[in-house]
Parts: structure tokens; sequence; C-alpha cells
């Protein structure tokens, strides 16, 4: 579930295109390059916001190879992943290894509820950085994680705009995988936004993302 951070490209392909990789093949082949895709410092974002968030439980969603949920680990949360791609999750323990910290960090593909459960009333904080998805899929998860926010609960989520579509510099190859602030209103309805913005800002995060994009940030919380 740091596409995460990542960005993720899950749901149905036509199997009947050949050499056509699967999202967890294409991501498994990406994060299984030496070196971090993303980097391993967490996103910029999401540092900048820690002092606002309450400590506790935190979930990672789409996290790729492990940079927000080892640094969440690394200011006192109790940290958990999930990542489509057991290349990912393994880079994740080397680095939390490495940092001296602990991330309990799982193979789950968040297209399916089945496969990975959130639960219900479960998580201080969740994060999605660049978790992008088809709509479908998409929507089905923000409900998950509005329930699956405990009563206080915060979510921090930064994703690119369409807008970001043609600029090169990290993201989705199609429009309907980014997000938007009125549609992020809609799947996440039940949580109050504390802040809520859509901007151009340089985003600097290993080779992966590069340049200005087209961003939307928000942190929510689930009433108490």
């Amino acid at each position: 579930m740091q596409r995460r951070p990542t960005e993720y490209a899950l749901g149905t392909m036509d199997r009947s295109v050949t050499n056509v990789p699967t999202p967890r093949s294409m991501w498994e082949q990406r994060f299984s390059a030496e070196g971090y895709l993303y980097g391993t410092e967490p996103n910029e974002f999401l540092r900048d916001s820690v002092s606002m968030l309450p400590t506790g439980t935190a979930l990672c969603l789409a996290e790729g190879e492990g940079r927000n949920a080892v640094f969440l680990a690394g200011a006192g949360f109790d940290v958990h992943s999930v990542d489509l791609t057991e290349a990912g999750v393994a880079k994740t323990l080397r680095l939390a290894a490495r940092r001296g910290v602990e991330v309990r960090a799982v193979v789950g593909d968040l297209a399916d509820p089945a496969a990975f459960d959130i639960g219900h009333d479960r998580w201080d904080l969740m994060v999605s950085v660049f978790a992008h998805m088809p709509p479908r899929v998409r929507r089905q998860l923000h409900g998950r994680v509005v329930a699956g926010l405990k009563p206080g609960g915060v979510l921090v989520l930064e994703a690119y705009t369409p807008d970001q579509i043609g600029r090169g510099t990290g993201g989705p190859p199609s429009a309907e995988m980014t997000m938007t602030l009125d549609a992020l209103r809609e799947e996440l309805a039940g949580l109050d936004f504390l802040h809520a913005e859509e901007l151009e800002r340089d985003v600097v995060e290993g080779v992966g993302h590069t340049g200005v994009g087209a961003v939307v940030q928000l942190i929510a919380r689930k009433p108490a």
C-alpha cells in the first residue's frame, strides 16, 4: 500500500495482451533494483506534519520500500505497513534494521479486502503517500480507511492531481489514477478535513519523483 507509495497501478488488466506486466510484476521489478527508487528519507509533507499527529499505532498504505514507515517508527509510532510486493517489504525491513527500528511490514493487495483487512476502529494514524490506483479500487479503499481509523484517528495523504500528467516528474500514467480534493471529500466522507490543499511543489524523492509536481495534500481526522 510511499506508492504507494509509492504510486500504485492496481486493478484489472487485459490478460489477453501478451507481454504486458501485471501491476505486481511491474513493481516487483522496480523495487528489486539496487537502491531505493523513491529514496530512504520520508515524504516531505509527512515529515513536516508529524508533530500534529496522534501517537500510537500507524498503518502505511502502499508503502513501497519503507521510507515513511521507518521514519514514523523512529518518531515513536508502532508502525505497520503493507505493500503489494515482496521486494518492497524486504527493503522496508532492511531499512528498518539499518535505522535500528521495528516496522511490521507485510505483503498485501489493497485491491482485495480479503487479502488485507484494515479492520475497524483500529488505527491512530494512516498514511497514504502517492498511493495511486484505479478509481474503483481507490474509492473502496478509502471507505475502508474511514472505517479503520479509531475515533480521533488521523489520515495523512499526498497524491498527484490530474495537472501532473505530462510533466515527466513522476506519478501515474493516466489522469483517472490521480486524485482531486473534491473527489477525496466524497471518498473520505465521515472524516473532518483539518488541512486540505491542491498546490505545486518541488517533489524530490529519489529518482522516481524529481521535479515540480502538482499535488493534493490533506490531514483528516475521524470524529471522536
